[in-house]
């Protein structure tokens, strides 16, 4: 298998965060010394095909997607397959909104940037936007996300204006998902599923701080992983 990643979203290189998510690649891939493909797909067009061509998916920044439905599948499919996921700021409530759908079973959870009337919003917008903040965050000890840093305190930047509802937090825990991270005040900032090669969301943007001297860890170990599965 091609060792390649699809990057699921509307890209539009004026953006920063999709900016970043390509330097942050180049970053890591130098790293790993290893030749890694990454390819810009927009959810309008992922279909079938998506997994024999890809072996990794970075559900990026940018939301709201073109389609919806399509991303969710994308995830589910990743999340059922063992198939290395990264979701980052609004991949991260993409995986929260799929999670809640076809895990918890609330078959109407939805995100508030397609639907803020919505009878269950999973995804809400935030009291306070964190768009451009830089925040302190800690990880649970022993989760994936805290060996991957190596460390259980580390400052993330953030470009969101939604999150996880707090009304919905105590249905979130109810299954298999960790939440693994989380800001001073608490607020879920990092989940992953256990038992999976690399199923990790975060609502901040470590992209962000990845520099070619110091490639994101997070970034580097979803390409590993990737790479781990195209073998």
């Amino acid at each position: 298998m091609t060792q390649s990643i699809a990057l699921l979203g509307e890209y539009t290189p004026a953006f920063p965060p999709h900016a970043y998510t390509n330097a942050a690649i180049e970053h890591s891939r130098a790293l790993l010394n290893e030749d890694i493909d990454a390819t810009w797909v927009s959810t309008e067009n992922i279909n079938q095909q998506l997994f024999e061509d890809f072996s990794g998916v970075w559900i990026a920044p940018g939301s709201p997607y073109r389609n919806l439905e399509k991303t969710l599948w994308a995830i589910r499919h990743a999340r059922e397959n063992k198939i290395p996921c990264l979701g980052t700021c609004g991949g991260f409530q993409h995986i929260v909104i799929e999670y809640a759908r076809n895990v918890l079973g609330f078959e109407d959870a939805q995100h508030a940037e397609y639907d803020p009337y919505a009878s269950r919003l999973f995804i809400s917008q935030l009291a306070c936007s964190l768009a451009g903040r830089q925040m302190q965050l800690n990880f649970a000890p022993g989760s994936q996300v805290a060996g991957i840093y190596g460390e259980i305190s580390v400052k993330e930047h953030y470009y969101c204006n939604f999150g996880i509802n707090p009304d919905c937090v105590h249905e979130l825990q109810q299954g298999p998902l960790r939440i693994s991270g989380s800001d001073a005040e608490g607020e879920i900032r990092v989940i992953e599923l256990p038992g999976h090669p690399f199923f990790i969301g975060t609502l901040f943007v470590p992209q962000a701080r990845s520099t070619p001297e110091t490639p994101h860890p997070l970034v580097t170990a979803f390409l590993a992983a990737t790479v781990g599965r195209a073998a």
